[in-house]
């Protein structure tokens, strides 16, 4: 990708190979805010935080803020929220608020450089003073493999009340990375650290390429004053008034397009001339409201293969405005049912030609697509749709589903795929707000599709999602693993209840060894009976396990 070349231009210019490491801070620098206010929030609206309880946090809080509580303290008074509740609940209620809420804050410009970063062999790593129930689902989005932050104590898969030593934070990120580097035989010198806080001044004065971004008061003056670089990312965070007032208008705009397109309508006698009317007004109108800019590659094959089956990656509502802006004309579309009942904005859609599907049940979805099938093969439209079903949270992609496949064959057209890079910095999945971006699309050659047969679908799925996969950079070879969690101690060895990679690098249980700390919890052995006192209360895991 291009859109972010300023951004990522001195990784490109530094050495290859993974002896450079490239390291992130968490809150603030990948994403933006803090992640601990979503839990604290969602948990608050959950009911799983008692009055007593919220005060004494808001208490410990306040006093670190203002220099009476070191992070320490501030860690220790959290951990004693923790005692009794199984890990296993909480890490899967960390899953569910990045889904839900976290991975839209993702600032797409911190993507582009742990990618670039990635692209370059760098070793990549999150060090972060957060714990792993905030880290590790961002780490896997972005395909970063090792992790070192805080943690929890845990006996036989429930916290315990009590923190893992030392911290990872100030110095202890110093350490960390010192220990990864050794491990790796990371070269500190040449290395990079990413992030927004004072707290973090340790850790930047020691690599050779200090990179604040986003910076508070204090280290927008130490960077000043030492002369490295600041970079300030406005495409994520709160959004201003402005902000709202476009979007709203955006949306909006497409009932309005419609209506436009009836005065042709009733000129011409042609419903699909006003149908094509409207679609491109809409495309020009929203884009310019939102601000949306195209780099279109492979634009010939828009037309060169019409009608047809036009596949595209969904990761944002702004994909709906980028391919009525590609297409212009001739167009069908099928969406998910819930979009009907959108108040005026869905009956718009359906007198466009939109198809809604109930994608809950397969059977009634191909018979309300046979309609599509009849418009290509007697009335020369394309159909447009999204093989993944839904929208990502991130530009990876999801698995495809079979429905657009079938229409093709049974029409006899080609299928023409549209690969969309970066469409989420426009508006992520979940976010209301369009931001304004410049999104690259690659429109790759039509696929013959006439010697497809229904026995060998599987093989035609895998195949065109392999052109995107390979399109977006993600090819097989390009995988990314999922991501080693650690603690200062771990990564230098002397730590119990590890799993230790061959590399002498120990590692944090993973997936595979979730279900060992379910049976675990589940054995109900004697425990302490600060343990058994607070597994009686109504804590946090027991109702996210609910």
């Amino acid at each position: 990708m291009t859109v972010h070349k300023e951004v990522i231009r001195s990784i490109e210019e530094a050495p290859s190979g993974p002896r450079v490491g490239a390291f992130f801070d968490f809150d603030g620098t990948l994403i933006a805010g803090f992640s601990a206010t979503v839990f604290l929030k969602e948990q608050i609206r959950r009911g799983e935080v008692s009055p007593y309880e919220f005060i004494e946090m808001l208490s410990a809080v306040t006093q670190f803020s203002l220099g009476r509580m070191g992070f320490s303290g501030l860690m220790s008074s959290a951990a004693q929220f923790m005692r009794g509740v199984r890990e296993e609940d909480y890490r899967q209620f960390g899953e569910e608020l990045y889904e839900q809420q976290i991975a839209r804050k993702v600032y797409p410009e911190s993507r582009a450089l742990v990618q670039a970063h990635l692209d370059r062999g760098h070793t990549v790593a999150i060090i972060s003073s957060a714990t792993p129930y905030q880290v590790e689902p961002v780490a896997r989005d972005l395909g970063i493999e090792h992790i070192v932050c805080s943690r929890y104590e845990v006996q036989d898969g429930v916290f315990t009340g009590n923190i893992e030593r030392p911290l990872c934070f100030g110095e202890g990120k110093v350490l960390a990375a010192e220990a990864l580097a050794e491990a790796h035989g990371i070269d500190l010198e040449q290395s990079f650290f990413y992030s927004d806080s004072d707290d973090d001044i340790q850790l930047l004065e020691r690599v050779g390429h200090p990179q604040p971004l986003n910076p508070n008061t204090r280290l927008t003056e130490i960077s000043e004053r030492e002369g490295w670089p600041i970079r300030r990312f406005r495409s994520r965070g709160q959004p201003r008034m402005v902000d709202y007032l476009r979007s709203v208008a955006a949306t909006v705009s497409l009932v309005p397009s419609g209506l436009a397109g009836i005065p042709i309508w009733a000129l011409t006698g042609s419903q699909q001339e006003a149908r094509n009317f409207a679609t491109s007004l809409f495309a020009d109108v929203s884009s310019a409201l939102i601000g949306l800019k195209l780099v279109v590659r492979g634009e010939e094959h828009l037309w060169s293969h019409r009608p047809a089956v036009f596949v595209f990656n969904h990761q944002s509502k702004a994909d709906v405005v980028i391919m009525a802006r590609l297409m212009r004309r001739d167009i069908a579309g099928v969406g998910k049912k819930e979009i009907r009942k959108i108040p005026l904005i869905g009956r718009t859609m359906e007198l466009a030609g939109m198809v809604f599907v109930d994608r809950a049940n397969a059977s009634s979805a191909i018979e309300a697509m046979q309609p599509l099938v009849d418009a290509m093969r007697n009335g020369g439209k394309s159909v447009v749709i999204a093989p993944e079903g839904t929208r990502s949270i991130s530009p990876r992609l999801s698995p495809f589903k079979k429905g657009a496949f079938h229409l093709a064959m049974q029409a006899g057209v080609p299928m023409v795929p549209v690969v969309i890079h970066n469409s989420g910095d426009v508006a992520p999945k979940g976010e209301f707000v369009f931001r304004p971006a410049t999104v690259e699309v690659d429109v790759l050659p039509p696929v013959d599709t006439s010697s497809w047969r229904a026995r060998a679908i599987d093989e035609h799925v895998a195949e065109v999602r392999q052109m995107f996969l390979e399109t977006l950079g993600r090819g097989r070879a390009g995988v990314p693993r999922e991501p080693v969690t650690t603690t200062p101690r771990a990564v230098g060895g002397g730590s119990t209840d590890r799993v230790t990679a061959p590399d002498g690098v120990e590692q944090a249980p993973r997936k595979a060894t979730k279900k060992a700390f379910k049976k675990k919890a589940l054995k109900k052995k004697p425990a302490k009976k600060s343990v058994k006192k607070a597994a009686q209360r109504k804590k946090v895991g027991k109702k996210v396990g609910k």
